[in-house]
């Protein structure tokens, strides 16, 4: 299997995140939408989509002014994940299946640029956007994003064991390489998405966690700012804090077998493209 990993987004909040790891506070901070490109046997599969192409041409419309305003995404058609299958010399049309961590506007945005795609994601994710618990539930999903009708193929969070995790490993039509694993919190059917490529396993966290720091064993740390937008986002404070721990004990005990990144972290990124 071959894995391409890309930036689908570039999100630029005002400063006093630490993203950089080098110590500096920038007036503005730096984030990016991880996304990978899966060459299979089966075929092309993309974990995640950025904020799609309609955030480029009308991008109040598509993913709210609140998050424009907090966000200031940068307006780059390069960057969305259908340009960057085109550049690898790929027919969009060929990814047949697409793998999300959760339905936020800055995962799934791109779904409309992949209509014919099969979305695999948890069925409690998908009961989140169909059937919302509450009004915070209903307003944090971009109904635009999904009026095109994806085709939404739903799992149930409860498998077979994955190094401590009970993960999903029959993903209907892709190969059994590709694994979902419940990470609950910052949605309710928040998941991560592992890979095992051959050379070690990878695991798309999503937004399970924001900040490289956060995984550091000995001395979790994260940066004011984006610690209090985690807290703002979540939606069950205490599973979230759980998987995050797990995760920690995950990448210490077994960081020579499992590669573990987040969906926004600069850092994580620039260590996955080597």
């Amino acid at each position: 299997m071959r894995v391409h990993h890309l930036n689908c987004g570039t999100l630029r909040p005002p400063g006093g995140a630490l993203i950089d790891g080098a110590g500096s506070v920038a007036r503005r901070a730096h984030m990016i939408c991880h996304c990978l490109l899966l060459e299979t046997d089966t075929g092309l599969v993309l974990v995640e989509t950025g904020m799609g192409t309609p955030a480029v041409t009308r991008p109040r419309e598509w993913l709210g002014a609140p998050f424009v305003r907090l966000t200031n995404p940068v307006a780059a058609e390069s960057e969305t994940a259908i340009a960057q299958v085109r550049l690898l010399g790929f027919d969009p049309a060929d990814v047949r299946h697409i793998v999300l961590t959760h339905l936020d506007l800055d995962h799934a945005g791109g779904l409309v640029d992949f209509p014919d795609a099969t979305v695999h994601l948890y069925a409690r994710e998908l009961r989140a956007l169909e059937q919302p618990a509450d009004a915070r539930e209903r307003s944090r999903y971009r109904r635009i994003q999904f009026a095109h009708g994806p085709k939404f193929s739903s799992y149930s969070d409860h498998g077979e064991p994955w190094f401590g995790f009970d993960a999903v490993r029959s993903l209907t039509g892709l190969p059994p390489e590709i694994l979902l694993v419940p990470l609950a919190g910052h949605t309710r059917g928040h998941a991560g998405v592992a890979i095992d490529t051959g050379d070690g396993w990878l695991l798309a966290a999503g937004d399970a966690y924001f900040f490289h720091g956060q995984l550091d064993a000995a001395r979790p740390h994260c940066p004011p700012g984006l610690a209090v937008f985690e807290r703002v986002v979540q939606t069950d404070r205490q599973a979230r804090l759980r998987n995050q721990e797990r995760l920690r004990e995950l990448a210490a005990g077994h960081g020579d077998e499992v590669s573990v990144f987040c969906a926004h972290d600069p850092v994580e990124l620039r260590r996955s493209l080597g």
